[in-house]
């Protein structure tokens, strides 16, 4: 080769290496998508990678083997709404103010013009945050609402792309068309994602299906799978819908690796509030949902980001007001100062363990009593610091669902989770010391003023 042809040779070489350097860093600095995968009314223990004997969950199973998994995880919560507005904003109820499903039909009737004034004051309390879509769509991310929504349109929360019309429309009280998805198929999700990875864009994705949630009517052929043994036809049909769930969630998954987004996708997983099936009938059991028990507030969290961090089984307590700021760290957006949560990307990323000693927890009514006064409904409040949980019970209003919250036990609750999952024995009595303890530290996280306790048994 000649001097001239090896220098035209060389600068070919050359620029080669530049734009492959250049592409190497827009595939680095490319944003990751993010999906949630939000379980709508299911028992912690209720997936095989939990250990239950029964229902099926493959896809689930698969994804805590490729994910890091905190097998003690919380959600502050164990109502669907304010959960769900913790997952938008990052907030705790008693600081975004959704702290129940509805107003009061106590003090307006429903469909009142006063009782939709309120429903709608309700909806505005989300205009004080950035949500989360909000967030994300500055760094350019497309987004798309599928599934439970109690705040309004998917506009209304920011979402670019989604199916509820929210209040006032008909059917818009939490989730409308939305409440479609899974039952009735995944098409508006999966040509969504084919659109977004057509026009090049990182996607957000809310995937919150009316699953295994109430109407308990899976597919026939579930049903047949669960019925072959002596289970009850009212646990059959909620094993089932576990199942079918599971199945959607497949669905998604495959979806996502098909298009190629699989390796820089961070997808998270957690329940909005537990559930625990009544063998006798349609309907959930005690301590279950809407209660400050493991059976309401207790779910697997999990985080899968190949591009970034090994699947691991962790085995701190986690929380579900860390799934906002972990996911604004990973999409590179800005974290609010006032959020409570940790920010778990660097733990997840360096498996180191996460500092945090300490987990909180509120209860509230169903029905809120004062839509301006979080107090007015209280209930309960608790704290998980290592094996210890400590519960303690409030005098707030209840109006429908006494006999969910029967209050029986005024004085703290202290349970042993380790050697007492299901709470069976009080600890109060014989551990004062640790009783006192995290009753200071419940008060230092959200001081009551109106509410009356015992903090001592």
């Amino acid at each position: 080769m000649n001097t001239n042809l090896r220098k035209i040779a060389l600068v070919m070489v050359g620029a080669t290496t530049v734009f492959f350097q250049a592409a190497d860093r827009s595939v680095a600095q490319q944003p990751p998508n993010i999906v949630m995968l939000i379980s709508d009314d299911q028992a912690w223990t209720d997936y095989g990678f939990m250990g239950h004997p029964d229902i099926k969950s493959p896809h689930l199973d698969k994804l805590a083997s490729e994910s890091v998994l905190f097998r003690r995880g919380y959600v502050p919560t164990a109502l669907c709404r304010p959960s769900l507005v913790t997952l938008l904003t990052g907030h705790y109820a008693s600081t975004h103010g959704v702290t129940g499903n509805d107003p009061s039909p106590k003090y307006a009737a429903r469909g009142s013009e006063l009782y939709n004034q309120r429903c709608a004051k309700l909806i505005s309390y989300l205009d004080r945050f950035e949500t989360v879509p909000e967030a994300l769509g500055k760094l350019g991310y497309l987004s798309h609402q599928s599934g439970k929504l109690w705040e309004g349109s998917y506009q209304n929360c920011g979402f670019t792309h989604g199916m509820t019309r929210g209040f006032p429309q008909k059917g818009g009280r939490h989730g409308d068309d939305g409440l479609s998805i899974g039952r009735k198929g995944m098409a508006p999700v999966t040509q969504f994602i084919d659109m977004a990875v057509k026009e090049k864009k990182p996607f957000f994705m809310w995937y919150a299906p009316f699953l295994p949630h109430t109407p308990h009517n899976p597919p026939q052929r579930l049903i047949d799978k669960y019925s072959q043994g002596d289970l009850t036809p009212t646990v059959a049909k909620y094993y089932a819908m576990c199942d079918w769930f599971d199945e959607t969630c497949g669905e998604l998954l495959n979806k996502i690796d098909e298009t190629g987004q699989r390796d820089n996708t961070l997808v998270v997983y957690v329940t909005d509030n537990g559930w625990i099936q009544n063998p006798a009938k349609n309907g959930y059991a005690p301590r279950s949902k809407q209660t400050p028990y493991e059976g309401g507030v207790r779910t697997p969290i999990m985080y899968r980001w190949p591009a970034k961090f090994a699947a691991a089984d962790r085995t701190e307590l986690a929380s579900s007001i860390d799934i906002v700021p972990t996911m604004l760290a990973a999409a590179g957006a800005p974290i609010p100062d006032d959020l409570p949560g940790v920010n778990l990307l660097p733990n997840l990323i360096s498996s180191k363990p996460i500092e945090r000693d300490t987990i909180f927890g509120e209860g509230f009514a169903h029905d809120i009593a004062d839509i301006e006064n979080p107090e007015a409904s209280l209930l309960f409040r608790w704290a998980i610091e290592g094996k210890y949980k400590l519960l303690l019970t409030y005098d707030g209003e209840v109006n429908r669902y006494k006999s969910t919250h029967p209050r029986n036990e005024k004085r703290p609750q202290l349970f042993d989770l380790e050697a007492d999952p299901s709470e069976e024995n009080n600890l109060a009595a014989e551990h004062p010391e640790v009783v006192e303890r995290l009753v200071k530290k419940i008060n230092a996280w959200y001081p009551v003023n109106e509410r009356q306790v015992l903090s001592a048994f």
